[in-house]
């Protein structure tokens, strides 16, 4: 019976690199600047990443500041504009039926060595570490912070699953409003996972961090001289409502959500496995009861890595074949990888599609993979379409996380 529902979305909060709300974002996209900059971390030095810039006093006090994380700040901020953008008023809603679900590549590593950074200062003397340490750690902090914020008394969590997570903060709360837990879904993904030196230290020990003299061009998937992956710190949160739910209140409805699907590489703890992603994206079409010749824009995950990209463009050709009215794009060239926050980013940098028929292009691949060569691939130069109705967003994630998320025009 819940199968019946529709679930559609009704208001986004951002913070990227290049955009603290929808339309300053999507219109950085069309005026294609990026968001990546050069950036000083502990022990490395000078990186690549993509920095937000929101202002953190517009929805927290400064002892929230003082006793909370970057990621709950993120989250708290996103979670504010997105109810705002809704236009829901809490105080007038049971806040028992509202769910807030945030996915998270990572947590408690900024703090973590934060701590053990200022005790080594006091030669290891205990006393200096925060006896905060504790709730700034704990793997549900960032949708936590959202509830005491916002005195949210439904049920929170994080989603763990690397940099599938956004995605599936959107699937948890579309399944929780078809099981009827909650009226209202706050739900997606943050990233503060440029404040850990560790993430710099391994993935440039693993020779997958980024480098190019111009940090705005440092993340070019498909291109040949790609190098490796640009950190990036993020959020967007979304409001999830029934469709009945919405239209009671005369809501603004951005998209429905259709389909989606998850599964598991079982294969390698980093490296990706093609086949398995285009199952992952058969299974989100099957789950929306699409045909591959429906969906007019695919979103891909790549990520500016030698095999991932090559791997995923083999996946994508695989399900969706070379057709005209297909369009391939990718956001990480803008700005970077939100990681937990990158699926529900990219998403968000989309759908705007659905109303001013642009499809944003690829920036910085400046020449082509050969192995990534695809007739649908849109790069350089954004494409007008009379009309898109299907967008299909994938994030995949380490240890072989795969998960696809398909979103519809909305139509009465």
């Amino acid at each position: 019976m819940f199968n019946k529902k529709r679930i559609v979305i009704t208001g986004v909060g951002l913070t990227a690199p290049n955009g603290n709300n929808l339309e300053e974002f999507r219109k950085n996209i069309l005026d294609k600047k990026s968001g990546v900059v050069n950036f000083e971390t502990r022990h490395l030095g000078e990186v690549h990443a993509g920095v937000c810039n929101f202002d953190t006093s517009k929805h927290q006090k400064k002892k929230e500041l003082r006793r909370g994380t970057r990621a709950g700040s993120i989250s708290i901020y996103c979670a504010n504009e997105a109810v705002q953008d809704a236009n829901l008023d809490l105080s007038e809603m049971d806040t028992t039926r509202i769910g807030v679900y945030v996915g998270t590549t990572e947590h408690g590593n900024v703090e973590t060595e934060n701590e053990v950074h200022n005790m080594s200062l006091f030669d290891n003397d205990t006393k200096f570490w925060s006896h905060h340490h504790n709730p700034r750690t704990v793997s549900n902090n960032p949708a936590g912070e959202v509830t005491l914020n916002m005195k949210i008394h439904g049920p929170h969590y994080c989603i763990g699953a690397a940099c599938a997570a956004g995605n599936l903060g959107v699937v948890q709360g579309y399944q929780q409003l078809l099981l009827d837990e909650i009226d209202v879904a706050i739900c997606g993904g943050v990233s503060e996972v440029i404040h850990t030196f560790g993430i710099f230290i391994a993935f440039k020990n693993q020779t997958a961090l980024a480098h190019h003299e111009d940090p705005t061009k440092a993340s070019r998937p498909f291109d040949r001289d790609r190098n490796g992956i640009v950190c990036s710190e993020g959020g967007c949160l979304f409001t999830l409502e029934t469709l009945e739910h919405a239209e009671k209140r005369g809501a603004k409805i951005y998209a429905e959500i259709v389909g989606h699907f998850t599964n598991s590489d079982a294969k390698d703890f980093v490296l990706p496995d093609g086949d398995r992603q285009a199952l992952c994206m058969e299974g989100a079409l099957k789950n929306a009861s699409l045909q591959p010749e429906d969906i007019d824009i695919v979103n891909t995950h790549a990520t500016s890595t030698p095999m991932g990209d090559v791997q995923e463009i083999a996946a994508v050709k695989k399900v969706f074949g070379e057709r005209d009215g297909l369009y391939v794009n990718n956001t990480k060239s803008y700005i970077g990888h939100c990681m937990g926050a990158a699926g529900t980013l990219e998403l968000a940098g989309n759908l705007p599609s659905f109303d001013d028929g642009i499809v944003h292009c690829t920036i910085n691949c400046d020449n082509i993979d050969p192995n990534c060569e695809y007739k649908n691939l849109v790069l350089d130069e954004h494409v007008k379409v009379d009309n898109i109705k299907y967008l299909l967003c994938n994030s995949f994630g380490m240890l072989g996380i795969n998960s696809t998320l398909i979103v519809k025009k909305y139509e009465k």
